[in-house]
Order: structure tokens, then C-alpha cells, then sequence
């Protein structure tokens, strides 16, 4: 799960928005590093309150935060004490704040928008109140390289324009609807929330891109939507990709070569990631390991199996009662 000690939740169930307060600046140092990643926090404020109110659905943790002005300071020495990496996005609901990551800095005004990651040093600070929603999710939840994503950090995204005019309404709703985020719901506006996020991630890397590499680029984009759009098929192949770019069987494996990755492990691994996300999902429960794998192209039920394991330390039937 993605917070390492959950708040204890303010009535109602273990499903229920969880709703922690500090009324110490000593009980909110504890507090957001138990709820995020582990965290030096500091202030100037003699009385201090704050409050987070959270769900966390599977790795996706939504979390608004609304507190005194302060600084917190993610450094190498935390860093190393976490195992999984994971990227934060916030958006700013009230007041201002100011992202350092990657030696840029963003200042965020309410509306909003910027990523960074927690396995990199990183300072978020807030000179006044405030109030911001968190929404963080591992490396992997992106169909997106963590290294073209380290492109974006502390970059602002204004919720005023481009694809923030559609992203940060729906995230201010999130934000103002944490209650309704429960079961097989829940589970899929979480998930939507991301792959929204994810497209303005690849809009903004687009416009980033230098002309020259950019042709290249622009290919592995239009390859990857194909594969996307393909899993499915069990007769997928990269003879059969390369015929419909109209590029050779060369020219595609040099394509992935320059990304670092190979395109049967592209397939595989993303074929591997709608399998998990399907086991999780509570609408889909009802549907046997066997035809989920199905769904996205594994026809060898003990195959599928084995490189389940291997990718995601257990068996598919383990990970979905976990």
C-alpha cells in the first residue's frame, strides 16, 4: 500500500475517507512522513494545525492536505531508506507554493499542476497557508519512462490552459468528492485520474521535443498506441507492427534499442500491467485469472502464470486476494 502507516479514519469504515489532524508541529512531522514517503519538515510557525484527509486505492493514494505555511524537504538520506519510487502530483487548491526538483523551480498558483519524484531530492514549500491535492502513484502506473517524465518535474502546468483546462477541474473534483471514491467506482476514477494525467504528460513532453529527435520520438509514440490498442491480439508480433508503420523489422528493434527496451518486452510488460490492474479491479472479479489473461492475449494459462510471478513477486490468484 502506498502510505506506510495509515491515519487512523474519523468514523465510518475501513472504506471511508480517512481524516488525520496535527495540532502539534511535531505531530504533523510524523504525520506526513507516515502518509507519504519519509520526510524532513520544517517551519517557522509557533502554533501550527494541519490536516490530511485521504483514500488509498490499491498503489494510488489521493490525498488533500490543508495546512500552515511550512517547507518539506525529500534528501538523499530518505531516499534511501525507501524501497518502492513513486511520483507526486499536486494540485494547488489554495494559496501558493513553490516545487525545487531537477534544478527547476515552479511556482504554483491555485489551479495549478506539476509532478515530481519521490526518489530524487526534491523541496516543496508553502510560505502561507495553503491547501493542496496529492495524488501519488508508483513508477509503473505510467505507460510512460520515468526518465522522459524527470523532463517535467517542478515544470508548472497552468490549469488555465492546454490540457490543464480538463485535467484540474476533474482533480478539483476528486479533491471536493473523496467520499465518493469507494469500491469498483472508486477503483476506476483513480485509475482514470492517472491515465488523464498521463496524456498531459505526453502532450507536454511532445511540445518539449527537439525537432531532430523528435521524428523518432513521434514514431515510438504512434508504436506504442498501436501495441496499446493490440494487446489483445495473441498474434501480435513485431513483424506485424512493422508492417503496419511501414518501416522494417530493423528500424522498429533500433527504435526500441534508443528507448532502452526491446519491443516483445514492451508487449509483455504492458500486457502484464492491465492484467494486474484487472485483478484489482473489483468490477472484474467475477472473471477467472485464466480468461483476464485471456483478455490481454496470454492464451498459455501456466505461462502467464510463471511471468506473473516473476514480474510481480506472486502468483496472479495470490496478488488478487492480496
Amino acid at each position: 500500500m502506498t502510505m506506510a502507516t495509515q491515519p487512523t479514519p474519523v468514523g465510518g469504515s475501513a472504506d471511508s475517507v480517512r481524516r488525520a489532524e496535527a495540532n502539534s508541529f511535531g505531530e504533523w512531522r510524523t504525520l506526513v512522513s507516515d502518509s507519504f514517503v519519509p520526510l524532513e519538515v520544517r517551519t517557522d510557525a509557533r502554533d501550527f494545525h494541519g490536516t490530511l484527509r485521504s483514500r488509498v486505492l490499491d498503489d494510488l493514494s489521493i490525498v488533500e492536505v490543508t495546512a500552515n505555511g511550512h517547507q518539506v524537504l525529500r534528501t538523499p538520506s530518505l531516499i534511501a531508506r525507501s524501497d518502492r519510487q513513486y511520483f507526486k502530483l499536486n494540485l494547488q487548491l489554495s494559496g501558493s507554493g513553490i516545487l525545487i526538483q531537477d534544478n527547476r523551480e515552479a511556482t504554483l498558483r491555485p489551479g495549478d499542476l506539476a509532478v515530481y519524484d519521490t526518489n530524487r531530492p526534491y523541496t516543496l514549500a508553502f510560505e502561507r497557508d495553503f491547501r493542496t491535492l496529492v495524488l501519488m502513484f508508483p513508477h509503473d502506473a505510467l505507460d510512460l519512462p520515468a526518465d522522459a517524465i524527470a523532463q517535467l518535474t517542478a515544470v508548472r502546468m497552468a490549469g488555465d490552459a492546454g490540457l490543464g483546462r480538463m485535467i484540474s477541474p476533474f482533480m478539483v473534483q476528486l479533491a471536493e468528492n473523496l467520499d465518493a471514491l469507494s469500491g469498483a467506482t472508486g477503483h476506476r476514477l483513480a485509475y482514470n485520474a492517472v491515465d488523464l494525467v498521463a496524456t498531459m504528460f505526453e502532450s507536454e513532453l511532445s511540445i518539449r521535443r527537439d525537432p531532430a529527435p523528435g521524428a523518432r520520438a513521434d514514431l515510438l509514440t504512434s508504436i506504442h498506441r498501436y501495441i496499446e490498442a493490440e494487446l489483445g491480439d495473441p498474434a501480435l508480433s513485431p513483424a506485424g507492427i512493422a508492417a503496419a508503420h511501414f518501416i522494417s523489422l530493423r528500424q522498429l528493434h533500433n527504435v526500441f534499442h534508443a528507448a532502452d527496451t526491446t519491443v516483445s518486452g514492451w508487449i509483455r510488460s504492458r500486457r502484464l500491467e492491465h492484467c494486474r490492474r484487472d485483478l484489482r479491479d473489483p468490477i472484474l472479479s467475477p472473471r477467472s485469472v485464466g480468461v483476464i489473461a485471456a483478455r490481454w492475449g496470454f492464451i498459455d494459462a501456466a505461462h502467464f502464470s510463471r511471468i506473473f510471478r516473476t514480474a510481480f513477486g506472486e502468483p496472479p490468484s495470490s496478488y488478487r486476494r492480496g
